[in-house]
Formats: structure tokens, sequence, C-alpha cells
């Protein structure tokens, strides 16, 4: 098994390359996961309602309440298990479970440290706009859906080559044709899903350490290539 570990404080993602990998799980996996879909709709929608609730508590004390905070990070922690077994990366073939709660055996895990103290008031909203550079990020890609949709009748072609693209481009190609997932591209996609859940815990009040700009900076890791039949729990190599 590949171990490869990123540590972000106080937000730390973990990941393992959960080898051997299936040449053609990937295909169907959106269905396996229509479950999973159903219940972090629900999910998601009370992320939100969490989030409302925590505000005017983080605004007037500086502090995240805790069992709001559990619910929250949970949902980020649900979500993160699923992308990783779906195409946010395709690097595990196991089920990811329905917990809200760590599973420390599973290869995606996701830690959030409470802060013991965050921005009161208006220095609360002011601190977010830190992360201007993402959020215009995000603006561009909520721009070009939008100007995808107006197009309408080409949305579809677009689609279609779009979704050509990805296939051929993301570690399902090398898996199908291969039979195994290539390193360097699992590095790349896991720096992008991490400097995502970074995005999101900072936006959402989780934390207030300050994303890094880009994802190739959202942490260092190391580690090597394990043969998983021969290390069945090899341990994981954590970054400073």
């Amino acid at each position: 098994m590949s171990t490869l570990a990123a540590d972000y404080q106080p937000v730390r993602v973990e990941a393992e390359l959960d080898e051997p990998l299936s040449r053609w799980l990937w295909a169907v996996k959106w269905l396996l996961l229509v479950p999973h879909h159903l219940m972090l709709t629900a999910l998601g929608i009370g992320f939100l309602l969490a989030t409302v609730l925590a505000f005017p508590v983080i605004f007037f004390t500086g502090r995240y309440p805790r069992w709001l905070f559990g619910f929250t990070t949970g949902v980020l922690r649900w979500a993160w298990r699923v992308a990783y077994y779906s195409y946010g990366a395709l690097a595990t073939d196991r089920y990811p479970p329905f917990t809200l709660r760590d599973v420390p055996d599973y290869p995606a895990r996701l830690y959030i440290d409470r802060p013991e103290h965050l921005p009161r008031g208006p220095g609360l909203l002011l601190s977010r706009l830190r992360a201007l550079p993402e959020l215009l990020l995000l603006v561009l890609v909520a721009l070009i859906f939008r100007l995808v949709w107006w197009i309408g009748g080409l949305s579809a072609i677009l689609a279609l080559v779009a979704l050509t693209i990805l296939v051929f481009s993301s570690p399902a190609a090398a898996l199908l044709w291969k039979g195994r997932y290539p390193r360097r591209q699992f590095r790349g996609l896991l720096a992008f899903d991490r400097w995502a859940v970074q995005i999101l815990a900072y936006l959402f009040f989780l934390t207030d350490a300050l994303p890094p700009p880009r994802p190739e900076h959202a942490g260092r890791s190391t580690g090597r290539l394990r043969n998983r039949f021969h290390h069945r729990h090899p341990p994981v190599v954590s970054a400073r």
C-alpha cells in the first residue's frame, strides 16, 4: 500500500493509495454512491443550518460551539471519504462507511482541531476576506458553469467533450489500460483535494488558519510505495 499523509495545522488531511485497484470499478462508482449522495444532500442542509446557528455564537464570543463543530467536521469528513473513493481521487475501492465519526483504518481521513478563539464581531467577516483569491477562483468556476448553461444546445456537446477529456486524463484511464494508479497524479490530485478541504474549513469558520493560495502549497508530503500484501498496516508518514 502506498502511504501519503499531509499535515496542515490545524486541518490535517491524510490519505493512502489503497492498491491493488480494480480496472473497471471506477465506471460504476457513481451508481454505487447514490445512497451516499442522498445522505450527503441531507447532511449538507444540516451543515448549513449548523453554520447559521453557530455564527451568532462565534460573532459575540469568538468560540465555535463544541457540539456543532463536531457535526460540521463530521460532515466534511464523510464528504472527503466519498470524494476519495469516487472521482475526487479514485484511490481506493473500499466502500465509504456511513458515519460522521473518524474511521482510523479507512484510507482517507480528516482531522480538524477546534479553534480555541476566533475573531469576534466585524473582524470575523473581515477575516474571511483574506481568502479573496480562493473566492475569486470559485466565482470564476461558477461563471464558466453558468456560461455553459446559457449556451443551451451546445452544452451537451461541451459536456461530452469535457467528460472525454476528464476520463482519459484521470487515473481511470491508467487503471483501465495499465491496471495501476499513476503515482505522480495521485500526489497532484491529493494536493488539490487537500486545498479544497482547507478552503471549506476556513470559509465555514472551522479554522482561522488561512489556506495557501495554490494547491501545491497546501502541504508537503513524503512517502514510500509499499505492497499491502507484505505490509498490512504501514505507518503513515506525516510532513510537518
